[in-house]
Protein backbone atom coordinates (compact mmCIF):
# COMPACT_ATOMS: atom_id res chain seq x y z
CA UNK A 1 0.00 0.00 0.00
CA UNK A 2 1.28 3.57 -1.06
CA UNK A 3 2.29 6.54 1.82
CA UNK A 4 -0.51 8.84 2.76
CA UNK A 5 -0.82 11.92 0.81
CA UNK A 6 1.87 13.98 2.96
CA UNK A 7 4.24 11.90 4.21
CA UNK A 8 7.54 10.57 2.21
CA UNK A 9 6.21 8.04 -0.48
CA UNK A 10 9.20 5.47 0.21
CA UNK A 11 7.98 5.13 4.15
CA UNK A 12 7.32 1.92 5.73
CA UNK A 13 3.79 1.57 6.16
CA UNK A 14 1.92 -0.74 8.69
CA UNK A 15 -1.90 -1.59 7.76
CA UNK A 16 -4.52 -2.41 10.77
CA UNK A 17 -8.22 -3.09 9.24
CA UNK A 18 -10.73 -2.84 12.49
CA UNK A 19 -12.95 -6.09 12.81
CA UNK A 20 -16.50 -5.34 14.23
CA UNK A 21 -15.10 -6.81 17.59
CA UNK A 22 -12.81 -4.53 18.10
CA UNK A 23 -15.01 -1.50 17.70
CA UNK A 24 -15.50 1.37 19.94
CA UNK A 25 -12.16 0.53 21.22
CA UNK A 26 -9.92 3.65 22.01
CA UNK A 27 -6.83 3.89 19.06
CA UNK A 28 -4.27 3.08 21.61
CA UNK A 29 -5.79 0.06 22.94
CA UNK A 30 -6.44 -1.17 19.61
CA UNK A 31 -2.29 -0.80 18.57
CA UNK A 32 -1.77 -2.41 21.87
CA UNK A 33 -4.17 -5.45 20.90
CA UNK A 34 -2.74 -5.64 17.49
CA UNK A 35 1.28 -5.74 18.24
CA UNK A 36 2.23 -8.20 20.70
CA UNK A 37 4.15 -6.78 24.05
CA UNK A 38 3.67 -3.77 23.45
CA UNK A 39 3.38 -1.95 26.29
CA UNK A 40 0.23 1.04 27.23
CA UNK A 41 2.70 3.99 26.97
CA UNK A 42 4.73 2.66 24.38
CA UNK A 43 1.38 2.48 21.97
CA UNK A 44 0.20 6.01 22.88
CA UNK A 45 3.89 6.93 21.63
CA UNK A 46 3.79 4.87 17.98
CA UNK A 47 0.37 6.42 17.79
CA UNK A 48 1.78 9.87 18.09
CA UNK A 49 4.54 9.65 15.71
CA UNK A 50 2.99 7.64 12.66
CA UNK A 51 -1.18 7.10 13.22
CA UNK A 52 -2.72 8.42 10.02
CA UNK A 53 -5.98 8.20 8.09
CA UNK A 54 -5.58 7.32 4.55
CA UNK A 55 -6.06 10.67 3.64
CA UNK A 56 -2.92 12.38 5.23
CA UNK A 57 -4.41 13.22 8.30
CA UNK A 58 -2.82 12.83 11.68
CA UNK A 59 -4.79 10.76 14.58
CA UNK A 60 -4.94 10.53 18.35
CA UNK A 61 -4.68 8.12 20.78
CA UNK A 62 -7.74 9.24 22.30
CA UNK A 63 -10.00 8.67 19.05
CA UNK A 64 -12.23 5.08 18.95
CA UNK A 65 -11.70 3.24 16.10
CA UNK A 66 -14.53 2.28 13.58
CA UNK A 67 -15.43 -1.12 12.44
CA UNK A 68 -14.26 -1.77 8.50
CA UNK A 69 -11.71 1.54 8.63
CA UNK A 70 -7.93 0.99 8.30
CA UNK A 71 -5.82 2.47 10.67
CA UNK A 72 -2.19 3.32 9.03
CA UNK A 73 1.05 3.17 11.13
CA UNK A 74 3.41 5.41 8.54
CA UNK A 75 7.42 5.39 9.82
CA UNK A 76 9.15 7.96 7.62
CA UNK A 77 12.66 7.04 6.19
CA UNK A 78 16.20 6.99 8.67
CA UNK A 79 19.99 7.45 8.14
CA UNK A 80 21.23 5.26 5.93
CA UNK A 81 22.82 2.49 8.12
CA UNK A 82 26.40 1.37 7.57
CA UNK A 83 26.66 -2.25 5.21
CA UNK A 84 29.28 -4.20 4.23
CA UNK A 85 31.74 -2.85 1.65
CA UNK A 86 33.24 -5.75 0.53
CA UNK A 87 31.91 -8.64 -2.21
CA UNK A 88 33.73 -11.73 -3.46
CA UNK A 89 33.55 -12.94 -7.09
CA UNK A 90 32.95 -16.06 -7.91
CA UNK A 91 32.88 -16.19 -10.89
CA UNK A 92 33.65 -13.73 -14.01
CA UNK A 93 33.70 -13.52 -17.72
CA UNK A 94 33.46 -10.81 -20.19
CA UNK A 95 29.62 -11.89 -19.88
CA UNK A 96 28.93 -12.68 -16.64
CA UNK A 97 29.43 -11.66 -13.08
CA UNK A 98 28.79 -13.62 -10.31
CA UNK A 99 28.95 -12.05 -6.77
CA UNK A 100 29.14 -13.78 -3.40
CA UNK A 101 26.66 -11.48 -1.57
CA UNK A 102 27.59 -10.83 2.04
CA UNK A 103 24.78 -10.60 4.36
CA UNK A 104 23.25 -7.09 5.49
CA UNK A 105 23.83 -5.94 1.73
CA UNK A 106 21.09 -4.41 -0.22
CA UNK A 107 20.65 -4.85 -3.77
CA UNK A 108 19.19 -1.67 -4.90
CA UNK A 109 18.72 2.01 -3.46
CA UNK A 110 15.41 1.66 -1.06
CA UNK A 111 14.16 4.82 1.08
CA UNK A 112 16.93 3.72 3.84
CA UNK A 113 19.86 2.74 1.48
CA UNK A 114 21.61 4.79 -1.06
CA UNK A 115 24.78 4.41 -1.44
CA UNK A 116 25.40 1.56 1.11
CA UNK A 117 24.31 -1.01 -1.83
CA UNK A 118 25.35 -3.74 -4.02
CA UNK A 119 24.24 -1.64 -6.78
CA UNK A 120 26.73 1.79 -5.93
CA UNK A 121 29.79 -0.88 -5.06
CA UNK A 122 29.88 -2.33 -8.60
CA UNK A 123 29.79 0.93 -10.24
CA UNK A 124 32.32 2.09 -7.81
CA UNK A 125 34.15 -0.87 -8.58
CA UNK A 126 33.50 -1.49 -12.38
CA UNK A 127 32.96 2.12 -13.42
CA UNK A 128 30.49 3.99 -15.52
CA UNK A 129 29.19 0.64 -17.58
CA UNK A 130 28.81 -1.56 -13.87
CA UNK A 131 27.43 -4.78 -14.47
CA UNK A 132 23.66 -5.22 -13.79
CA UNK A 133 22.18 -7.65 -11.15
CA UNK A 134 19.88 -9.99 -13.38
CA UNK A 135 17.89 -11.01 -9.85
CA UNK A 136 17.46 -10.44 -6.07
CA UNK A 137 17.98 -11.71 -2.47
CA UNK A 138 16.90 -10.16 0.31
CA UNK A 139 19.46 -8.05 2.45
CA UNK A 140 20.40 -10.03 5.16
CA UNK A 141 20.59 -13.02 2.80
CA UNK A 142 24.04 -14.25 1.69
CA UNK A 143 25.59 -16.03 -1.74
CA UNK A 144 25.06 -16.47 -4.99
CA UNK A 145 24.02 -13.18 -7.75
CA UNK A 146 24.37 -12.87 -10.92
CA UNK A 147 25.00 -9.82 -13.08
CA UNK A 148 25.13 -9.39 -16.51
CA UNK A 149 27.88 -7.12 -17.77
CA UNK A 150 26.97 -5.79 -20.51
CA UNK A 151 23.30 -5.55 -21.59
CA UNK A 152 22.56 -8.89 -23.88
CA UNK A 153 24.06 -11.32 -21.11
CA UNK A 154 21.74 -9.16 -18.71
CA UNK A 155 18.47 -9.41 -20.79
CA UNK A 156 19.30 -13.08 -21.16
CA UNK A 157 19.96 -14.14 -17.50
CA UNK A 158 16.56 -12.41 -16.87
CA UNK A 159 14.68 -14.30 -19.46
CA UNK A 160 15.89 -17.10 -18.22
CA UNK A 161 14.67 -16.29 -14.43
CA UNK A 162 11.44 -14.87 -15.68
CA UNK A 163 10.80 -18.61 -17.49
CA UNK A 164 12.56 -20.48 -14.73
CA UNK A 165 15.03 -21.88 -16.58
CA UNK A 166 17.43 -21.34 -13.42
CA UNK A 167 18.20 -23.69 -10.15
CA UNK A 168 18.52 -22.44 -7.31
CA UNK A 169 19.58 -23.89 -4.12
CA UNK A 170 19.59 -22.55 -0.53
CA UNK A 171 20.86 -23.47 3.06
CA UNK A 172 18.96 -22.76 5.95
CA UNK A 173 19.49 -22.88 9.71
CA UNK A 174 15.92 -23.62 10.77
CA UNK A 175 13.98 -23.51 14.39
CA UNK A 176 13.57 -27.69 15.39
CA UNK A 177 13.62 -30.62 13.74
CA UNK A 178 11.90 -31.75 10.63
CA UNK A 179 10.08 -35.39 11.20
CA UNK A 180 10.84 -36.15 7.71
CA UNK A 181 14.30 -35.79 5.75
CA UNK A 182 12.74 -34.52 3.12
CA UNK A 183 9.66 -33.03 1.70
CA UNK A 184 7.86 -30.59 0.13
CA UNK A 185 6.03 -27.75 1.07
CA UNK A 186 3.19 -26.75 -0.99
CA UNK A 187 0.71 -23.65 0.61
CA UNK A 188 -0.49 -21.04 -1.39
CA UNK A 189 0.69 -17.27 -0.52
CA UNK A 190 -0.33 -14.10 -0.86
CA UNK A 191 0.05 -10.39 0.78
CA UNK A 192 -0.61 -10.37 4.36
CA UNK A 193 -4.20 -8.73 5.18
CA UNK A 194 -3.08 -6.53 7.84
CA UNK A 195 0.24 -5.70 9.45
CA UNK A 196 3.59 -4.72 7.46
CA UNK A 197 2.71 -3.97 4.15
CA UNK A 198 5.87 -5.98 2.93
CA UNK A 199 4.81 -9.03 4.55
CA UNK A 200 3.66 -12.15 2.79
CA UNK A 201 1.23 -14.87 4.40
CA UNK A 202 0.13 -18.53 3.86
CA UNK A 203 -3.06 -19.27 3.18
CA UNK A 204 -5.57 -21.88 2.72
CA UNK A 205 -5.78 -24.16 -0.59
CA UNK A 206 -7.66 -21.80 -2.87
CA UNK A 207 -7.25 -18.60 -1.03
CA UNK A 208 -3.96 -17.33 -2.80
CA UNK A 209 -1.20 -18.25 -5.58
CA UNK A 210 0.53 -21.27 -5.68
CA UNK A 211 3.49 -22.01 -3.85
CA UNK A 212 6.09 -25.41 -3.71
CA UNK A 213 9.26 -25.61 -1.92
CA UNK A 214 11.12 -28.48 -1.62
CA UNK A 215 13.83 -29.36 1.30
CA UNK A 216 16.21 -31.97 2.53
CA UNK A 217 17.75 -32.55 6.00
CA UNK A 218 21.63 -31.67 5.97
CA UNK A 219 22.27 -32.10 9.47
CA UNK A 220 20.42 -32.61 12.96
CA UNK A 221 21.85 -30.74 16.11
CA UNK A 222 20.57 -29.52 19.48
CA UNK A 223 17.04 -28.98 18.13
CA UNK A 224 18.51 -27.06 14.80
CA UNK A 225 18.36 -28.31 11.42
CA UNK A 226 20.14 -27.56 8.86
CA UNK A 227 18.06 -27.65 5.23
CA UNK A 228 18.76 -27.57 1.23
CA UNK A 229 16.17 -26.23 0.02
CA UNK A 230 14.49 -25.38 -3.79
CA UNK A 231 11.89 -23.33 -5.05
CA UNK A 232 9.17 -24.28 -7.61
CA UNK A 233 7.71 -21.44 -7.36
CA UNK A 234 9.16 -17.77 -7.13
CA UNK A 235 7.13 -16.13 -4.48
CA UNK A 236 8.05 -12.74 -2.43
CA UNK A 237 9.75 -14.36 0.64
CA UNK A 238 8.32 -18.10 -0.23
CA UNK A 239 11.07 -20.14 1.96
CA UNK A 240 10.42 -17.94 4.85
CA UNK A 241 6.58 -18.19 5.42
CA UNK A 242 6.71 -21.81 3.85
CA UNK A 243 9.01 -22.68 6.75
CA UNK A 244 7.46 -20.86 9.52
CA UNK A 245 4.34 -22.21 8.26
CA UNK A 246 5.41 -25.90 9.33
CA UNK A 247 6.65 -24.52 12.38
CA UNK A 248 10.41 -24.40 11.63
CA UNK A 249 10.86 -20.40 11.23
CA UNK A 250 14.81 -19.37 10.07
CA UNK A 251 16.73 -18.69 12.71
CA UNK A 252 17.33 -14.94 13.26
CA UNK A 253 13.94 -14.11 11.00
CA UNK A 254 12.24 -11.20 12.09
CA UNK A 255 9.55 -10.77 10.47
CA UNK A 256 8.41 -14.87 10.10
CA UNK A 257 9.46 -16.31 13.07
CA UNK A 258 6.93 -17.23 16.19
CA UNK A 259 6.86 -13.73 17.59
CA UNK A 260 5.42 -12.63 14.37
CA UNK A 261 7.31 -9.22 13.07
CA UNK A 262 7.41 -7.50 16.71
CA UNK A 263 11.26 -8.28 16.51
CA UNK A 264 11.53 -6.08 12.95
CA UNK A 265 10.13 -3.20 14.67
CA UNK A 266 12.01 -3.38 17.57
CA UNK A 267 14.84 -2.98 15.61
CA UNK A 268 13.30 -0.73 13.70
CA UNK A 269 13.38 1.16 17.00
CA UNK A 270 16.60 0.24 19.19
CA UNK A 271 18.80 -1.06 16.09
CA UNK A 272 20.32 -4.71 16.64
CA UNK A 273 20.97 -4.91 20.63
CA UNK A 274 22.24 -8.23 22.43
CA UNK A 275 18.89 -8.28 24.20
CA UNK A 276 16.92 -8.96 20.26
CA UNK A 277 19.38 -11.24 19.17
CA UNK A 278 19.09 -13.75 21.88
CA UNK A 279 15.32 -13.18 21.22
CA UNK A 280 15.87 -14.04 17.66
CA UNK A 281 18.67 -16.45 17.61
CA UNK A 282 20.83 -14.99 15.61
CA UNK A 283 22.15 -11.10 14.07
CA UNK A 284 20.50 -11.92 10.16
CA UNK A 285 18.14 -14.62 8.93
CA UNK A 286 20.19 -17.71 8.62
CA UNK A 287 19.53 -18.32 5.04
CA UNK A 288 22.21 -18.29 1.89
CA UNK A 289 22.12 -18.68 -1.26
CA UNK A 290 24.61 -21.94 -2.31
CA UNK A 291 24.08 -22.91 -5.58
CA UNK A 292 22.65 -21.25 -9.39
CA UNK A 293 22.34 -23.06 -11.87
CA UNK A 294 21.68 -21.52 -15.29
CA UNK A 295 22.55 -21.41 -18.95
CA UNK A 296 25.03 -19.08 -20.24
CA UNK A 297 23.87 -16.12 -21.77
CA UNK A 298 26.96 -16.09 -24.70
CA UNK A 299 27.89 -19.68 -24.74
CA UNK A 300 24.68 -21.71 -24.11
CA UNK A 301 26.65 -23.92 -22.31
CA UNK A 302 25.38 -24.68 -18.19
CA UNK A 303 27.16 -22.65 -16.07
CA UNK A 304 27.13 -23.64 -12.19
CA UNK A 305 27.90 -21.06 -9.32
CA UNK A 306 28.70 -22.38 -5.86
CA UNK A 307 29.43 -19.79 -2.70
CA UNK A 308 29.80 -22.02 0.07
CA UNK A 309 27.56 -21.40 3.65
CA UNK A 310 28.87 -18.29 4.65
CA UNK A 311 31.21 -17.81 7.78
CA UNK A 312 28.83 -16.45 10.53
CA UNK A 313 26.28 -19.49 9.64
CA UNK A 314 29.34 -22.09 10.11
CA UNK A 315 29.70 -20.37 13.60
CA UNK A 316 26.39 -19.92 14.57
CA UNK A 317 25.97 -23.93 13.34
CA UNK A 318 29.00 -24.38 15.29
CA UNK A 319 27.68 -23.29 18.15
CA UNK A 320 24.82 -25.49 18.63
CA UNK A 321 27.50 -28.83 18.52
CA UNK A 322 29.14 -27.09 21.27
CA UNK A 323 26.48 -26.48 23.42
CA UNK A 324 25.22 -29.76 22.79
CA UNK A 325 28.69 -31.15 24.03
CA UNK A 326 28.60 -28.87 26.84
CA UNK A 327 24.84 -30.39 27.94
CA UNK A 328 23.32 -26.91 27.34
CA UNK A 329 20.73 -25.58 24.90
CA UNK A 330 21.50 -23.81 21.93
CA UNK A 331 20.32 -20.36 21.16
CA UNK A 332 17.06 -20.31 19.92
Amino acid sequence: MSSPPGTDPDSIVLRFPVAREFAGQRLDVFIQSRIPRLSRTRAQAIVKACAYRSDGTRRRASERVRPGEVVLLVRQRFVEPETPQEFGVLYEDPHVLAVDKPAGLPMHPTATYHRNTLTWLLRQRYGDSPPHIAHRLDRETSGVVLCGKHREAERGLKMAFEGRRVSKIYLAIVRGEPSDDEGTIDIPMDRAREGLHLLMEARAEGDGLPARSHYRVRERCGGHTLLELSLETGRQHQLRVHLAAIGHAIVGDKLYGPDGSEPFLEQIETGMTEALRRWVGHDRQALHAHRVTVEHPHTGEQLVVESPLAADLQTLWSSYGEAAEQGGAGAP
